[in-house]
């Protein structure tokens, strides 16, 4: 189809003076470039069944609807994709947003093009408990057709990309809320793929949606630094650039400005100012080969010293997506450190388009083959945490928790390199190496030396899995294992144990704990049972005595309730009936030492006469206690947002000034709170450490009265108090 083709009637046509708007006529004209005429021929004929099922619809910004369709291909052709993956763009909302079957895309361009579209498509057919588990089913759907064909995440990850750029149009809170989605599911897809372009957009439309006053702050003050860097910036380019042309070495070097989101992140996450973040000074240094690289970096390191230590080599180790690089941090004129990153033209291709490289670049290349098959790796490692998960929601959890930005990189006995998440144990590498050798692991040594299974592992490490055949993953894993694949496994191993063999564990267990209340489960009445059975929504005893035994309820708890002794009078804890989690018909109380608050990670611990404690998870005293005591503590879940007041504890020093005192009270009865005890200590003449219990109804709570008395000239810090 020749680039000028006619427009279709109902298909859509320029706004007047809106030179920016991309047609069917500039897609062919680009298409021409690299497809055969046959091949733009079928991608017309899918623009017209687009037109077509697409009439009369318009977007947010007014416009006709298939220009968003168009706008997904042309980011696709920018890739240099494949004609049937341009067909699909092109009808990717045409089975969600119109009448259009699959049967009948099917009929028209065959059955890769029908998949394409039916693995981007929501199920907007069926019926969902709330919108978290509709989204999460999407996802799972998604990422279920991304390991049958790639292509479909290349697909998503355009769409997002101009819904993102014409999010404007969005109600505020819907902006929030698909910027949330963007920066958490599908900018870290794109980095997991190596898409680094895209991805950099994404973090960039969606920081700015999201947070736009922390973006316009951060924009203006890189502006105002951006004059002061121009000149040294200049001078260390020129002076590198002299440098390899005396060595001889041809290549590009440029500066390379840090993005928005990329400042804003690191100051968060490692409580930097905006100074310490943006006075480093980046160079990238881009040259013909691998042996070329190597010698640039002995040029910079004669120019300028590295600093010791932060010098990697994602050449020999590429990362998880591909990406390779050197990088270097070298002292600069005046101490500026410089941030130097040296790769061949290959390696920045991948860099930019990672998994789309293949496409792009069909002649291939060692990067763009490495970038494809970790790519495959990774959705393998998807694919098996789908078959051993139970529901949509613990599928996008365990995913996103392999969506990791940092990496470390071990090696198996045989000198093969695994690359995992920051933090990660020996039982996550075991999980990565084989399900098998991860539910049969026993310990395992580091560096030759047995080590717990427990520690996490650092880059360099070689790690041997010691197994036995018999073994079974321990429940206790899931507190530190940090791998989606690890997670699933481990769960899937427990839920999959023989029925028998989890009620003979569970009988053992429950009359372990009756024994110690001096009695037997003979011993207990029919009826009794019946009622408990009935409270935690049972069938049978049977059905209890598993639930003990794949350690889903305490053995204790539930003898305690049996029993009927779960009613005492608590000893220093705050008694009310909210209830928790798993422990249906038990006196909860909460700990004074800690204050435990809705949205507080919280663990339970049975306390003779005072029943089932609930403290927070960090609390001093639980984690001392926990160590001899496994068998009395149990982790709990808020079960719902609760309508009843609780205690906390805030502490802060203020200034002694009269009336200082009065100006937090008001602050506290501003935002609906009650003081119920307050603690002087003075500091040291000029301030005074003050604890107040006040009472809130959740952490959201309060966090709003302590931004409140943040405000306060007198209180110079403020925290929460620690149990």
């Amino acid at each position: 189809m020749a680039a000028g083709q006619p427009a279709v009637p109902g298909a859509a046509s320029p706004v007047p003076g809106d030179s920016t708007r991309f047609l069917i006529s500039d897609l062919c004209s680009e298409l021409e470039s690299y497809l055969e005429p046959d091949e733009v021929e079928e991608v017309y004929r899918a623009y017209l069944l687009g037109a077509e099922a697409h009439e009369g619809q318009t977007r947010k910004t007014g416009e006709p609807y298939i220009y968003h369709p168009l706008a997904v291909a042309r980011t696709m052709a920018e890739m240099r994709m494949d004609h049937k993956a341009i067909c699909a763009a092109i009808l990717h909302d045409v089975m969600e947003d119109t009448a259009t079957s699959k049967d009948r895309i099917h009929a028209e361009f065959g059955e890769e093009v029908a998949e394409l579209v039916d693995g981007v498509s929501k199920l907007t057919h069926l019926q969902f408990q709330s919108k978290a588990e509709a989204q999460a089913e999407n996802f799972r759907k998604m990422m279920l057709a991304i390991t049958r064909d790639i292509r479909v995440i290349l697909i998503k990850l355009a769409d997002r990309l101009h819904n993102m750029r014409t999010l404007g149009v969005m109600r505020p809170d819907k902006r929030r809320r698909i910027a949330k989605e963007t920066l958490e599911i599908y900018a870290p897809i794109a980095q997991r793929l190596g898409m680094n372009a895209i991805r950099r957009e994404l973090e960039q439309l969606g920081f700015s949606a999201k947070h736009p006053w922390r973006a316009a702050v951060l924009e203006r003050a890189v502006q105002r630094a951006g004059g002061n860097r121009r000149e040294p910036m200049k001078n260390i380019e020129q002076a590198i650039c002299s440098r390899m042309e005396a060595a001889g070495i041809v290549g590009r070097i440029s500066g390379r400005e840090k993005s928005l989101y990329s400042i804003y992140r690191k100051m968060r996450d490692k409580h930097h100012s905006f100074e310490e973040v943006f006075d480093v000074f980046a160079i990238r240094i881009i040259v013909d080969d691998v042996d070329t690289c190597y010698r640039s970096l002995g040029v910079v390191h004669n120019l300028y010293k590295p600093v010791p230590g932060r010098f990697k080599d994602y050449i020999a180790i590429p990362k998880s997506n591909g990406y390779q690089s050197l990088h270097t941090i070298l002292f600069g004129p005046q101490a500026i450190p410089i941030e130097v990153q040296i790769r061949s033209t290959e390696m920045d291709r991948v860099a930019e388009s990672g998994i789309a490289a293949h496409w792009q670049y069909k002649a291939g290349g060692e990067s763009a083959r490495t970038a494809q098959s970790r790519a495959r790796e990774w959705l393998k490692d998807v694919l098996e945490i789908q078959n051993s998960v139970g529901n949509s929601i613990e599928f996008l959890e365990n995913v996103k928790v392999d969506l990791f930005p940092d990496e470390v990189y071990t090696f198996t006995p045989e000198g093969d390199i695994l690359v995992l998440p920051r933090d990660a144990t020996p039982i996550d590498f075991a999980y990565a190496v084989h399900s098998d050798v991860g539910n049969r692991c026993v310990a395992a040594k580091i560096d030759r030396q047995l080590a717990p299974l427990s520690v996490r592992l650092q880059s360099g490490q070689t790690v041997e899995i010691v197994t036995a055949p018999g073994a079974r993953p321990n429940p206790a894993w899931l507190s530190f294992v940090v791998t989606g694949k690890a997670r699933s496994g481990i769960r899937h191993c427990l839920k999959s144990m023989q029925s028998d063999e989890a009620r003979a564990l569970g009988e053992r267990l429950l009359e372990k704990a009756l024994s110690a209340l001096d009695t037997s489960l003979k011993q207990i009445s029919p009826a009794r049972l019946d009622q408990l059975l009935d409270a935690m929504q049972l069938q049978d005893l049977d059905s209890l005595l598993v639930d003990i035994g794949l350690g889903n309820r305490m053995a204790s708890l539930v003898a305690r309730q049996m029993v009927g002794k779960e009613s005492a009078e608590a000893d220093n804890t705050t008694q009310t009936t909210l209830a928790v989690k798993g422990t249906e018909g038990l006196v909860l109380n909460y700990a004074r030492c800690c204050h435990p608050i809705p949205g507080d990670p919280i663990i339970g611990q049975l306390s003779a006469g005072r029943g089932l404690v609930v403290h927070r998870e960090s609390c001093r005293n639980v984690l001392h206690e926990s160590r001899d005591r496994a068998d009395k503590t149990i982790a709990l879940e808020w079960s719902h947002e609760p309508e009843l007041q609780f205690t906390a504890a805030v502490r802060t020093r203020t200034a002694n000034r009269r009336g200082a005192l009065a100006d937090m009270a008001a602050v506290i009865a501003d935002h609906g709170s009650n003081i119920e005890h307050i603690s002087f200590n003075e500091q040291d003449g000029h301030s005074t450490a003050m604890t107040f219990l006040l009472t809130v109804s959740d952490r959201q709570h309060l966090a709003q009265i302590m931004r409140g008395l943040r405000r306060l000239p007198d209180v110079l810090r403020i925290a929460r108090q620690r149990g």
